[in-house]
């Protein structure tokens, strides 16, 4: 489970940002909204996280810092040595232009807490730590940092570590993480926290809709089918079942060559599996095609196959604008899914931005699960709770977000004036 994400100089947000899933002393929808654990400090983590805020307020670069991180941890081994990272420091600041960006993520995985960080430019990575909570306090596992006077990195290692460290610390290039480097090596102690980055987190950026193609391979078992069709038929979209049939198709695939480190794509004939929906009204019963539904109907069933494998494995699933293209009373049923502890029995966890208000309930949220992103005067993004404001717990939240009471809403002034003074100038 995702515990809490940091992040620094990184786009819009300049400042040391923090994203937490560790439930505050608010004690309201504790047992729906949040998973229980052995550890004292961490009685409660939270199953969901809504990011409100304004176009350009720094929401959609929150996720996208999460889902650098995550790229840098999986792929950052398999680099040639001259290829840079994708880094985009705060620009309207001259001392952060330079400087490095830095993630640092808090996880807990099976028992154990994992609190894992580095900091990165462009050509090299700067700094790297991992600290590990087996009980209450910490194990310092590794330390990197680079020497100021003679640029070289330097490693420190915990007792506490085991594995052959020297052969992955001299495998380990300047801009590939420790992390990477040792578990492609066979690190079996670092293999855990890697494996989560790889296949516990699930980001899905701008507008949150993945190919359909992980729902349809799930229709192929009858119970995969059952659970799809039930998951659309509470949407009220008048699919009564679904099938998948071969079709000939083209797909592009890219070939990396190791030797040049340029990649190219061929495009290649295929046999793509495409659904068909059946609608039926009375007697008649018509098949459709992927093509032919809506696109909320075609966003939903993307992201049922996903939706449901997450609840049943207790992975995370990050989505940038969860509400594009889908009706406000889907998105809820999605959202309580995640509320659900029959359904969500194994702390699967749902982080989101939305501009969807009618969500803004307390009988959805608690307090500390919604936040606010904004961007002020000085193009700086922030990140606030709504629990900071300490609002009633019946307060009509709704209400007071779009009266600008927490923040997080754009600043607007009439929407054809400064035209119409133009056109009169």
């Amino acid at each position: 489970m995702l515990i809490e994400f940091r992040v620094r100089n990184f786009r819009s947000f300049r400042d040391q940002t923090t994203l937490s899933l560790v439930a505050s002393k608010d004690r309201t929808r504790g047992d729906d909204n949040g998973t229980r654990t052995s550890i004292k400090s961490l009685d409660l983590i939270l199953n969901s996280a809504a990011i409100y805020g304004p176009n350009a307020g720094g929401k959609s670069n929150l996720l996208r810092s999460l889902m650098l991180m995550r790229g840098v941890v999986v792929e950052s081994a398999s680099l040639q040595p001259h290829q840079e990272f994708n880094v985009q420091p705060f620009r309207l600041d001259k001392d952060s232009v330079d400087a490095p960006t830095e993630f640092e993520i808090q996880v807990l995985i099976d028992g154990v807490r994992y609190q894992y960080g580095f900091e990165l430019t462009r050509r090299r990575i700067v700094s790297e730590w991992l600290y590990v909570y087996e009980t209450s306090k910490p194990q310092r596992w590794f330390e990197r940092s680079i020497d100021q006077s003679s640029g070289e990195t330097h490693f420190d290692f915990g007792s506490m570590f085991a594995g052959a460290k020297r052969t992955w610390q001299e495998a380990t290039r300047p801009n590939a993480l420790f992390l990477s480097t040792a578990v492609q090596l066979n690190s079996e102690s670092l293999a855990p926290l890697y494996s989560w980055f790889a296949s516990q987190l699930h980001i899905l950026p701008d507008g949150g809709q993945p190919s359909h193609e992980y729902s349809t391979q799930r229709i192929q078992s009858d119970r995969g089918r059952a659970e799809i069709v039930a998951f659309l038929g509470a949407a009220d979209v008048g699919i009564s079942s679904i099938s998948a049939k071969p079709v000939k198709g083209l797909i592009n695939r890219v070939v990396f060559d190791a030797s040049t480190g340029q990649t190219s794509t061929n495009v290649q004939d295929t046999e793509l599996l495409m659904p068909e929906f059946t609608h039926q009204h009375g007697e008649l019963s018509v098949g459709f095609g992927l093509e032919d539904e809506s696109q909320g109907t075609q966003k939903l069933y993307a992201l049922a196959g996903p939706v449901l494998d997450i609840l049943e494995k207790g992975q995370t699933l990050v989505i940038d604008e969860l509400d594009r293209s889908l009706h406000p009373l889907l998105c809820r049923q999605i959202v309580e899914a995640f509320h659900d502890p029959k359904r969500n029995r194994y702390g699967a966890q749902l982080i989101f931005t939305t501009h969807d208000t009618s969500l803004l309930d307390t009988a959805n949220f608690r307090r500390d699960q919604i936040w606010f992103a904004e961007k002020g005067s000085n193009q700086v993004s922030s990140l606030t709770p709504l629990s900071d404001f300490s609002p009633r717990s019946k307060e009509a939240l709704e209400k007071g977000y779009l009266g600008g009471r927490y923040g997080g809403v754009p600043i607007l002034s009439p929407l054809f004036s400064e035209i119409a003074n133009l056109a009169r100038g």
